[in-house]
């Protein structure tokens, strides 16, 4: 049977998100009832909301950095008891058939991997995310999330903790490599923590040294400002790994300049405008540009393990659910260090 439980939603893109309430499925066979404490806010939610990356399904849930407690099981559930902590992330299924699926890179699936929201599930019904009390998932795609992180900590590692996290160990961070992570923000500082952590030196590019107290504290070595132009001449050809977080459009020429021979920038922020390039950039220096999103389920249980293992847990301002709105300006004011988490005991 559908039930229905609080939620804030967008009713319509550009619109504030308000109280409401909205359909969970049935608990199914292989299906957990989770009872949601806290939710991550991510830009992504912003961008979506108000239709920046494409038309959107409304009214809209936000919310893929989900942390709660079992509260129910399908009768065929293996994986999980009630009172388990769990956690979910940006997508609830995918197709299960195609090659990416089958060798677990389910966030690349073929066919287009079910979002936590703004999607319509295999059922055809629009999936809501976690600015609610509850959800349904299946156990496949939920994820353990280990004692040695709270659940408020936790939540951001769901999104801002895998994005930053699979390109990291895909490209190879680790002792006698260089790393910058380009902008301190919600991405960005958990970056910072985890290239840190695999023994990457590490180094935050940042707009401003207004935060680099905050850079050096969360275990960088290095804090250069991009608006000073000496920069780019004082570090070019360093790195061997650049990962920009940054959701608007860069210069990308500049820092290719950065990028060793053979190194990689890697973009995981998503810009809404279109970005141009000097293929120069690339070609002098046998460079790469790529991209990287999220990650599988498997890695993303890997990398909640790796966390809990060191210590790692995102840094976090817990708000009520009626200052949502007010968050969402404040992150495209960059007024936040570094990720709002809402206690949805509030909504």
């Amino acid at each position: 049977m559908t039930t229905h439980v609080p939620a804030y939603a967008a009713p319509a893109a550009h619109a504030p998100l308000e109280r409401t309430t909205v359909p969970r499925r049935a608990v199914g066979e292989h299906d957990v009832l989770i009872e949601i404490k806290y939710a991550g806010i991510c830009h992504s939610d912003i961008h979506q909301a108000r239709d920046g990356w494409g038309e959107g399904v409304f009214p809209m849930v936000p919310g893929h950095e989900i942390a709660g407690v079992v509260a129910e099981t399908g009768s065929g559930v293996t994986k999980f008891r009630v009172g388990d902590r769990v956690g979910v992330g940006c997508f609830v299924d995918s197709c299960r058939t195609c090659e990416h699926c089958l060798r677990g890179m389910e966030q690349y699936c073929e066919r287009g991997a079910t979002g936590t929201y703004n999607d319509h599930g295999k059922d055809g019904e629009p999936t809501y995310g976690g600015y609610s009390t509850h959800v349904v998932v299946d156990e496949n795609y939920t994820l353990r999330i280990p004692e040695g992180i709270a659940l408020d900590e936790a939540a951001p590692l769901l999104c801002a903790g895998i994005t930053l996290y699979s390109p990291l160990v895909h490209w190879n961070a680790g002792p006698g490599k260089k790393v910058a992570i380009v902008g301190l923000g919600g991405l960005g500082h958990m970056g910072v923590k985890i290239a840190h952590a695999l023994g990457a030196e590490v180094t935050v590019l940042s707009q401003s040294l207004k935060k680099q107290e905050d850079g050096l504290r969360l275990g960088a070595d290095h804090f250069h400002a991009t608006a000073d132009p000496a920069t780019f001449e004082t570090l070019a050809g360093t790195f061997d790994l650049v990962v920009s977080t940054v959701s608007a459009p860069l210069d990308l020429s500049a820092y290719l300049s950065l990028v060793k021979t053979d190194g990689a920038l890697v973009n995981v922020g998503a810009p809404e405008e279109p970005v141009s390039l000097n293929l120069f950039s690339l070609i002098n220096g046998r460079r790469t540009l790529a991209g990287s999103m999220i990650g599988s389920i498997a890695e993303t249980q890997e990398m909640l393990d790796f966390c809990a293992a060191h210590g790692l847990g995102a840094e976090i301002e817990v708000i009520p659910a009626d200052r949502i709105n007010e968050a969402y300006e404040r992150v495209l004011a960059s007024d936040v260090r570094y990720r709002f988490v809402i206690d949805t005991s509030t909504i």
